[in-house]
C-alpha cells in the first residue's frame, strides 16, 4: 500500500482539536476543539460533468459542507457517528452530551444531557446503532437506545478510560485508568477479565497505560478466516491483537513509539496506529526531536507503511468508509492522507481479476471478468494471499492447513513420508485460465510473501527461499499437459530440444544465498531466520532479481537457475520492475522514491555498486513498463500518471487507476476503487485507455495537417503503432506508396500484400471499397460495389464476413444462383444452431431440405414425432438412418428405433436394440419373424447372469419381457419355495406363476390366430392345434408345479386364511379351514399344518380331529426326543385333564347332492360317489348347495352370500368385473 498527504484544513482562530469522527455511510466529518468547538465538514470529489473526467481520490475534493454546531462551552472531547440512523452524538469536558439529527441539509439538536457528577471518557453505538454506551470517569455506565430511552446503568468501582461493543452487540469492553479489561454482557454483568498478552511480554508491571480499543465489526467480511479483530494499544509502543475474546496466539506488535490513537480501516484488513517518534539520527548533544508517525500494519502484525505528519501532537484519527482515506486531527489542522490499498488483482487476456470480501462468505469471492464481453465468473477461495497475471493465465496463492497430517495424506493423496515431509501450514500455487477453472496447482512448504509471474514463469519467495515453476514451455504450451509417460524409444529430436531449453525440470527451489537452483524433489525447506531478508523480487523471460533489505540485489539466469551478478543500491526496495529486454530495472523503495539502474550486463559474482539512471521520482506506488519498447514507461505518482520515453516525461494526468498494461502507445488502467465499491456489478468504464502524446500528436497531425507532415513527425518519434497509423490514414486517401511505406516500417506483411493487391485494382471505386471493407465499413463498401452493379462483388464481401442475412437478401434481390441461396439458409441455420436456437434453426434448414441438420435439431430439441416422420422421407440408402435409429435408442424409443433399422435391412442391429432396452418380447418376437436364434441364447445366458447375482426377479421380469411364461413360471415357483417362511409373500408368488402358466396355455392353445387367416386349411389347424397340445404337455410336465399351478396359491392362502380367522376369534371356520390343509402336505411343511390343526380343534373341543393331529405329529421324521417327550406329554395333559371321550361334538348333518350320503362340512369329496366338493376360496368352506360367484382370472369359486360386499377375488385380488 502507499500513503501521502492530500488535503490540510485550517480551524479558525487557531482553535486547538480534539477529537474527530468520520461517518462510513455518508462521509461526514465531525471534529471537536477547544472552547466549545464543534464542526460537521463534508468532502466531496468534483467530479465533472460528463463524466469523462479524474474520478476517485484522483478528483479534487471540495468541502461541500462547513457547518459550526452550538451548544457546547467547554472542550468537545468525544464525538461519534450513528451511521445506520444518521446521528451524531457528542460530549464535552463538564459532561454534557448533545445528540444532534439532519433535517434539511443542517444539523439540529435533537436530546441534550448532563449527569454534572463526571466527565464522559467515551461513546460507542453498536454495530447496528440501536444502542450506546456511555462510560465516565468516575465509573458510571449508561445504555440506551437510539430513541434516547435509558436501557440500564451501572456504577463501576473504578474509573473508566474507553468502552467498545462486540461486533455482535452481546459483550461490553470496559478498559480502566489502571490498564484492566473487563469483559461484561450486554446487560452489565461482568463475565471475566480479558489476558494482556503484551504486558506479560514486557515482564508485567503497573507502568503501562491503555490508549485505545477498537473491535472490527466484521460488517464487510474478513480478508481470512484467522484474521484478528481486536485491537488493544499501550502508550509504550505495544499492540495486542486477538481473535476475539479468547485467543491464546495474540499478534504482539512493537511500534518503536509513543501511541495516542488505533483504529480499524472499513474492512478490518488494515490497522493505523498514530504517535510521535523521536528522532533517532539527530546527534548525542542536540536535544530529542520528536514527530508524528501513523503506522500502518495487517492483522497479522506486519508492517507496511509509515506516514510522517507535520504539527505537535496527533489527537485523534478517523478513517473514511470506504478505507481510501484518513483524517488527522492535529493541532489546529485537520490533514487528509490519500491510500493507495494493496489490492490482490491481476489483468490478462482482456480480463481483470479481483478479490473482494463478503460478510456472509468465509472464502474470499474471486472475480473473473471479461472487460469485453462483459462476462463475470465468481469463484470462492479459502485463504487467498496474492493474485499475478501474465500471459493468458494467473496464478492464485493460497494458505492450506492439512488436517490429516500424519495419516499420509495431504488433500486427499497419499504421500510418502519419509524424510518427514509434513508441514500443518502449506501453501498453494494454482494456475488459472481467463474464467477461473484451474489448470494446474503445485504446493510449497514456506510462505511466498513475494510473487512474481510472466508469460511462462511463476516466482515465489520467502524472506530467505525461491521457488521458479515454469508452467509453459517455449512452443508455448502449457508443461503441465506434455505428457510425462513418454516411452524415451518415441522421443524426437524436438521434444528433447523441448527438455533441454526446460533446464532439467520444471520446478526449482533454492536458498537466496545459494548459487545454484535445486530441483523441487530435492530441496526440504527449513525457515531461517536472516540479517537481510527478501524484500522484493520480478522476473522476465530471461531474468530472476531478488532484492534484500540492505539494497543488494541477487541477478539469476532463466530457465535454468544461476546466480550472474550482484548489484547494491542505496535504499531498501519495496517494488521491482523489468522492461521488455531487460536491460533497465525500477525500484521503488519504502519511501516511494523511484530510480532506474541499468542492468543485464556480465559481470562477477562479487556486489557492484548498481549504475543508477540520473532519475528520481518521489511519491511513487506503482510502474509498468511497456510491451513493446524498453525505453516507455509509465509511473503512478500520488494521484498522477506519468508517461515517460527515456527519461523524458509527458504531461501528467490526474489518475488513480491501477496499471494494467503498457502497450502500443496506450495505457491501461483499471480504476479499482470504484470496481469493489461495487465488486459484483463492475462498469466497463472503469477499466479506461490513456494515449500517449506522440499517438495523439500523430492523430492530430493527419486529421488536420497531411500525410507528408505526419510521416516527418513518426520519423523523429518513431514507433510501430505510429507507422501504422500512418499507413491506414495512406489507404483511406488510397496513397498507395506511404502505405506501403508505414506498412514496411513496422513489419506488417500481410499489409504489404494488402497494398499491392489493391493497386492490381483498376477501378478506383473498387480501390475504395475494398478500404472501405478494410476498415470495416461494409455497408458502404457494399454500397459502392452496388453503385457500380456489382452485386456479385458485394455478394461475395458479405459472405466473406459470414453475413449471411444480408447474403440472402441480396441473392433474393436478383443477384446470385439457387444453389447460393440454399448455402446461405444452411449457413444461417448453422449460425442458430450454434446459439442453440433450435427452431429458428429449423425453419431454414427446412428451406434448404438440410435433412441431416434437421435431424440434429429434432434431437436436441427431444421432438421425436417430427423424427419419427422424418425417418420416411430418408431414402433407404442413406447413412442418416442408422444415426436416426442409434438416436431413438439413446432416448428409449424401441418402437421408433426397430423400425428405422427394418427400413434399412438392419434387422440384428434391431433386436440388438430391443435388448439394449429391455424390449425381449418385440426381440423374440424380430427373431422369430426373421428367422434369429441366436436371440433364445442371448436370452438364456443374460437370465442365467442376473441368477447367479441374486437378482432371480430381474429374470423373471426378462423371461416375462421375452412372452417366456413357462421359464417365468418354473421360476416363481421356485422362489416361492425359498420364500416358505413368510407366507403372504409365497402366495403372491405362487398367484404370479398361476397367471404365467395361464398365459401359456392361453397362447398355445389359442387357434383364433390360426382360422382367421385366409389360405388356411382345416387340416392346417388340426395340426397345429395337435402340436401346441404337445407342447404343451412338454411345458408342463418337465415341473410339477406347472401342471396344476393354483394349487401352491391355494394352500398359502387357506393357511393364512385358517390363521385370521383363528385370531378372529371365528375358531369353528378356522377348524374347516384348517382341515383342508393337510391335503396339501407337498407344499406346507406337515409341522406347521397339523400343529395348527391340533391348536385349533383344540379350541374348538374336537378332540378326534386334535387326536389324530397329535399322532401325525408324534409320527412325523426328524424329530429329536427332546420334542418327541414335549409333545407326549402335552397330549397326555389335554386328553387326561378333559376327561372326555376322543370325539367330535355333534354337528348339523350335511348330505352330499349326488347321493345323499353323510358329509363333514370339511370335506373335500363324497366318501360314496367320490363328488368333489369346491372350497370357497372366501371362508374356506366346502361349497356343497350354496350358490356361487366363480372368478374369471383364476377360475375358483365362492359363496355368493359371504363376497356380497366383496370387489375382489379372494384368491388372485383380480376384480370380479374383469373380463
Amino acid at each position: 500500500m502507499f500513503i501521502f498527504l492530500s488535503k490540510k484544513i485550517a480551524i479558525p482562530n487557531n482553535v486547538k482539536l480534539r477529537c474527530a469522527s468520520w461517518n462510513s455511510e455518508q462521509g461526514w466529518i465531525a471534529c471537536g476543539g477547544q472552547h466549545g468547538l464543534l464542526k460537521v465538514l463534508r468532502l466531496e470529489s468534483a467530479a465533472q460533468t460528463d463524466g469523462k473526467g479524474p474520478r476517485g481520490i484522483a478528483a479534487a475534493s471540495n468541502l461541500t459542507m462547513n457547518q459550526s454546531l452550538e451548544g457546547h462551552n467547554n472542550a468537545v472531547v468525544c464525538a461519534t457517528w450513528n451511521a445506520n440512523f444518521k446521528k451524531l452524538t457528542t460530549s464535552d469536558e463538564n459532561g454534557l452530551i448533545i445528540v444532534w439529527v439532519l433535517h434539511r441539509g443542517m444539523w439540529y439538536e435533537e436530546m441534550i444531557n448532563n449527569r454534572n457528577k463526571s466527565v464522559v471518557r467515551d461513546m460507542k453505538w453498536t454495530t447496528d446503532g440501536q444502542k450506546i454506551c456511555i462510560a465516565y470517569e468516575d465509573g458510571a455506565v449508561i445504555v440506551g437506545s437510539v430513541d434516547g430511552n435509558r436501557l440500564w446503568g451501572k456504577e463501576m468501582k473504578t474509573q473508566l478510560a474507553f468502552v467498545e461493543w462486540s461486533p455482535d452487540g452481546k459483550s461490553l469492553l470496559f478498559v480502566t485508568k489502571d490498564g484492566e479489561v473487563a469483559v461484561h454482557d450486554a446487560m452489565g454483568n461482568k463475565v471475566s477479565n480479558l489476558t494482556l498478552y503484551a504486558v506479560e511480554s514486557r515482564g508485567g508491571g503497573n507502568d503501562y497505560k491503555i490508549i485505545g480499543v477498537h473491535w472490527y465489526d466484521g460488517i464487510e467480511g474478513h480478508i481470512s478466516q484467522e484474521a484478528p479483530t481486536l485491537a488493544i494499544a499501550f502508550r509504550d509502543g505495544k499492540v495486542q491483537i486477538t481473535r476475539g475474546r479468547f485467543d491464546e496466539n495474540a499478534v504482539l506488535i512493537d511500534t518503536g513509539m509513543e501511541l495516542t490513537q488505533v483504529r480499524w480501516n472499513n474492512d478490518g484488513s488494515v490497522i493505523a496506529l498514530a504517535g510521535t517518534q523521536v528522532d533517532a539520527s539527530a546527534s548525542k548533544s542536540d536535544a530529542p526531536k520528536e514527530f508524528n508517525v501513523v503506522q500502518f500494519y495487517d492483522p497479522f502484525g506486519r508492517h507496511l507503511r509509515s506516514l510522517r505528519v507535520p504539527g505537535s501532537r496527533i489527537e485523534a484519527l478517523a478513517w473514511e468508509g470506504t478505507g481510501l482515506r484518513i483524517c488527522l486531527a492535529v493541532d489546529s489542522h485537520i490533514y487528509f492522507a490519500n491510500i493507495r490499498p494493496a489490492y490482490k488483482w491481476g489483468f490478462y487476456a482482456n480480463t481483470l481479476v479481483y478479490t473482494y470480501n463478503r460478510a456472509d462468505q468465509i472464502e474470499n469471492c474471486v472475480v473473473f471478468w471479461d472487460t469485453k464481453s462483459d462476462e463475470r465468473c465468481t469463484k470462492y477461495i479459502r485463504g487467498l494471499l496474492a493474485i499475478k497475471a501474465a500471459g493468458d493465465n494467473c496464478v492464485l496463492v493460497t494458505k492450506i492447513y492439512n488436517e490429516d497430517m500424519g495419516t499420509g495424506e495431504v488433500n486427499g493423496q497419499l504421500v510418502d513420508d519419509e524424510q518427514g515431509v509434513f508441514k500443518e501450514i502449506q501453501y498453494q500455487l494454482i494456475l488459472c485460465d481467463t474464467i477461473g477453472s484451474p489448470i494446474e496447482s503445485k504446493i510449497i512448504d514456506f510462505e511466498p510473501l513475494f510473487v512474481s509471474m510472466t508469460a511462462r514463469h511463476i516466482v515465489a519467495a520467502s524472506t530467505d527461499a525461491i521457488y521458479v515453476w515454469q508452467y509453459k514451455n517455449s512452443s508455448a504450451k502449457l508443461t503441465g499437459l506434455v505428457s510425462g509417460s513418454q516411452n524415451q524409444d518415441t522421443m524426437d529430436v524436438s521434444t528433447i530440444s523441448q527438455l533441454l531449453q526446460r533446464g532439467g525440470g520444471r520446478e526449482k527451489a533454492f536458498y537466496i544465498d545459494e548459487t545454484q537452483g535445486n530441483d523441487v524433489e530435492h530441496f526440504r525447506y527449513v525457515s531461517r531466520q536472516l540479517e537481510d531478508p527478501i524484500c522484493a523480487i520480478c522476473a522476465s523471460d530471461s531474468w530472476i532479481f531478488a532484492a534484500r533489505a540492505s539494497g543488494l540485489i541477487h541477478c539469476f539466469t532463466l530457465p535454468h537457475i544461476s546466480l550472474e551478478m550482484k548489484y547494491i543500491v542505496n535504499c531498501r526496495p519495496q517494488f521491482l520492475a523489468l522492461n521488455c529486454n531487460s536491460t533497465l530495472l525500477s525500484v521503488i523503495d519504502i519511501n516511494g522514491l523511484l530510480t532506474i539502474m541499468e542492468v543485464g550486463a556480465a559481470g562477477s559474482l562479487n556486489t557492484t555498486q548498481g549504475k543508477m539512471l540520473s532519475f528520481e521520482k518521489k511519491d511513487a506506488w506503482d510502474v509498468v513498463w511497456a510491451e513493446d519498447n524498453p525505453e516507455l514507461f509509465v509511473m503512478m505518482e500520488k494521484a498522477r500518471m506519468y508517461v515517460y520515453r527515456g527519461l523524458e516525461p509527458e504531461e501528467p494526468v490526474s489518475s488513480s487507476g491501477y496499471l494494467c498494461y503498457y502497450k502500443d502507445l496506450q495505457v491501461k488502467a483499471a480504476l479499482l476503487d470504484e470496481i469493489l465499491a461495487n465488486p459484483e456489478q463492475p462498469d466497463k468504464n472503469m477499466v479506461i485507455e490513456f494515449q500517449t502524446r506522440s499517438l495523439r500528436d500523430a492523430k492530430a497531425l493527419l486529421d488536420n495537417v497531411g500525410l507528408a507532415e505526419a510521416c516527418e513527425y513518426i520519423q523523429d518519434h518513431p514507433h510501430p503503432r505510429l507507422w501504422s497509423l500512418l499507413a491506414e490514414a495512406a489507404l483511406d486517401q488510397l496513397d498507395f506508396g506511404m502505405a506501403e511505406r508505414g506498412f514496411v516500417k513496422c513489419g506488417d506483411y500481410s499489409g504489404i500484400q494488402y497494398v499491392k493487391r489493391l493497386q492490381l485494382l483498376n477501378d478506383r471505386v473498387k480501390q475504395k471499397a475494398e478500404v472501405a471493407a478494410y476498415f470495416q465499413n461494409f455497408d458502404e463498401a457494399e454500397a459502392l460495389y452496388r453503385k457500380i452493379d456489382r452485386k456479385d462483388l458485394a455478394i461475395d464481401l458479405r459472405q466473406r464476413l459470414g453475413d449471411w442475412f444480408r447474403v440472402v437478401q441480396l441473392v433474393q434481390s436478383g443477384g446470385g444462383s439457387d444453389d447460393l441461396l440454399t448455402h446461405a439458409w444452411n449457413m444461417i441455420g448453422e449460425y442458430f444452431s450454434d446459439r442453440h436456437k433450435w427452431e429458428k434453426a429449423i425453419k431454414y434448414y427446412a428451406q434448404a431440405k438440410n435433412t441431416n441438420a434437421l435431424a440434429q435439431c429434432y434431437y436436441a430439441m427431444g421432438d421425436f414425432n417430427q423424427l419419427e416422420a422424418l425417418v420416411n422421407d430418408i431414402p433407404e440408402s442413406s447413412p442418416l438412418l442408422k444415426e436416426m435409429a442409434i438416436k431413438f435408442t439413446r432416448a428409449g424409443l424401441c418402437q421408433s428405433a426397430v423400425e428405422t433399422y427394418v427400413r434399412m435391412g438392419d434387422v440384428k442391429s434391431a433386436i440388438d436394440s430391443c435388448v439394449l432396452l429391455n424390449e425381449w418380447e418385440r426381440a423374440v418376437g424380430l427373431a422369430e419373424q426373421y428367422n434369429f436364434p441366436q436371440i433364445e441364447n442371448v436370452l438364456t445366458k443374460y437370465a442365467n447372469h442376473l441368477m447367479m447375482n441374486g437378482k432371480t426377479l430381474q429374470a423373471i421380469e426378462l423371461y416375462r419381457r421375452a412372452n417366456k411364461s413357462t421359464e417365468a413360471a418354473k421360476l416363481l415357483a421356485k422362489l416361492a419355495k425359498e420364500v416358505g417362511k413368510n407366507p403372504l409373500r409365497a402366495k403372491k408368488l405362487h398367484v404370479l406363476a398361476a397367471f404365467e402358466v395361464e398365459r401359456m396355455r392361453k397362447k398355445m392353445l389359442d387357434v383364433s390366430s390360426l382360422t382367421s387367416t385366409k389360405g388356411t386349411t382345416a387340416a392346417q389347424v388340426t395340426a397345429q392345434t395337435l402340436e401346441s397340445l404337445v407342447q404343451h404337455d412338454a411345458a408342463t410336465g418337465e415341473d410339477r408345479s406347472l401342471d396344476n399351478p393354483w394349487r401352491g396359491a391355494e394352500a398359502y392362502h387357506l393357511y393364512l386364511l385358517a390363521h385370521r380367522q383363528l385370531y378372529g376369534g371365528r375358531i369353528d371356520r378356522a377348524l374347516r379351514t384348517c382341515l383342508k390343509l393337510s391335503a396339501y402336505e407337498d407344499i406346507l411343511e406337515e409341522r406347521e399344518i397339523y400343529s395348527l390343526i391340533a391348536l385349533t380343534a383344540f379350541y374348538t373341543k374336537h378332540y378326534e380331529q386334535c387326536s389324530k393331529a397329535f399322532v401325525k405329529l408324534e409320527t412325523l421324521p426328524g424329530l429329536d426326543d427332546k420334542e418327541l417327550q414335549a409333545m407326549s406329554e402335552l397330549a397326555l395333559k389335554i386328553f387326561t385333564t378333559t376327561r372326555t371321550e376322543h370325539q367330535d361334538p355333534t354337528m348339523r348333518p350335511q348330505e352330499c347332492p349326488n347321493c345323499r350320503c353323510q358329509v363333514k362340512e370339511w370335506d373335500a369329496r363324497c366318501g360314496n360317489c367320490s363328488r368333489p366338493f369346491p372350497t370357497c376360496m372366501m371362508t374356506g368352506m366346502s361349497i356343497q348347495t350354496q350358490s356361487t360367484k366363480m372368478c374369471k382370472a383364476c377360475r375358483h369359486v365362492c359363496i355368493e352370500a359371504e363376497i356380497r360386499d366383496q370387489k375382489n377375488c379372494p384368491l388372485c385380488h383380480t376384480p370380479f368385473s374383469f373380463v
